[in-house]
């Protein structure tokens, strides 16, 4: 996939949608981003926006405002759009019921123009919609993806990084599951420069300072409402993490990320969408990487499983 053929849509101009819209400019991505919002002034002077950044970028990207016919020749459409966060929430499940009728009208519209492309779910909860978007499209389950425990797992890498004085990506470690309560972490799978995070973790107990696993792993599932509870929303991590999926699609990069996937029997798991680490190529989810749990971390990934598959009925499908 070349950049001068590659186009991405973004369905919903709110934080998220302008500030992944943005990223993905600012990356140089692709060659041309579509902006889709009810609120079609909004999608103009985000567009608009956006548009005269590119006189300091070293590529002429066509960013404009349109409509779902754009989505016919797109290769990725990132759905961003969802209903507003109920008040005094502390649950993304909170907003599945408000959000199905619009992420039912949005694949409705998307699917009529003729797309055949890459569906990417942002929208919460992130992995109830992505299963709800795979049933209304019915495209291949390899083309609908969710950016899922991406963030989460940057999150923790993130932290684990200030605790050693080292650059994140110096961290790898995979949060799996839900996005939201009940999402584990890999401990067994996780390294730091190849020691396994829970050696480094006992064998430097000045930098460590009795922090647990666990108080890491609560600290990963409260991060985001942190950022939420103070400005409302969080947009800067989730972009970046939309942007690079996109890139290991539009760059046929074969990356390894922990994104929402549809799995059939991986884990002892069928008929879920959950996160685990998979392989993101230009076909989309290419290939489930099956990680080595302990048996802790197994039982309490079945239970997300279980937690996000009984929802399902909800969705009116």
């Amino acid at each position: 996939m070349a950049f001068k053929d590659s186009k991405v849509v973004i369905v919903g101009c709110g934080n998220v949608g302008s500030t992944t819209a943005y990223t993905i400019v600012n990356q140089e991505l692709a060659e041309e981003v579509v902006l889709i919002d009810v609120n079609k002034d909004k999608a103009y002077a985000e567009a608009l926006d956006m548009a005269h950044s590119i006189y300091f970028m070293n590529r002429n990207i066509n960013i404009h405002p349109g409509d779902y016919s754009d989505c016919r020749d797109a290769d990725i459409v990132i759905v961003t759009a969802s209903a507003p966060m109920p008040k005094n929430s502390s649950s993304r499940l909170d907003m599945l019921a408000p959000s199905i009728k619009i992420i039912k009208s949005i694949v409705g519209s998307v699917m009529e123009s003729g797309f055949d492309g890459i569906f990417l779910i942002v929208s919460n909860p992130v992995d109830i919609m992505t299963y709800l978007v795979y049933k209304l499209s019915g495209l291949p389950k390899n083309q609908v993806i969710g950016s899922g425990t991406n963030l989460d797992s940057a999150r923790l890498c993130c932290e684990l990084a200030k605790m050693y004085d080292l650059d994140s990506k110096s961290v790898s470690a995979y949060v799996c599951g839900e996005h939201g309560d009940s999402e584990i972490v890999s401990w067994h799978s996780a390294v730091i420069g190849g020691k396994p995070v829970e050696s480094v973790m006992r064998d430097n107990p000045d930098r460590t300072q009795n922090v647990t696993p666990e108080d890491l792993q609560k600290q990963t599932i409260k991060a985001g409402w942190d950022i939420f509870n103070r400005k409302g929303n969080t947009c800067y991590g989730i972009a970046a993490s939309s942007a690079a999926i996109c890139k290991s699609i539009l760059f046929n990069e074969n990356h390894i990320y922990p994104v929402t996937v549809g799995l059939s029997g991986e884990y002892g798991i069928e008929n879920a969408w959950l996160s685990v680490p998979t392989i993101i190529d230009k076909t989309g989810s290419k290939e489930i990487v099956e990680i080595k749990l302990d048996p802790k971390e197994e039982e309490a990934l079945h239970k997300s499983a279980e937690l996000l598959s009984s929802f399902y009925d909800e969705l009116n499908i």
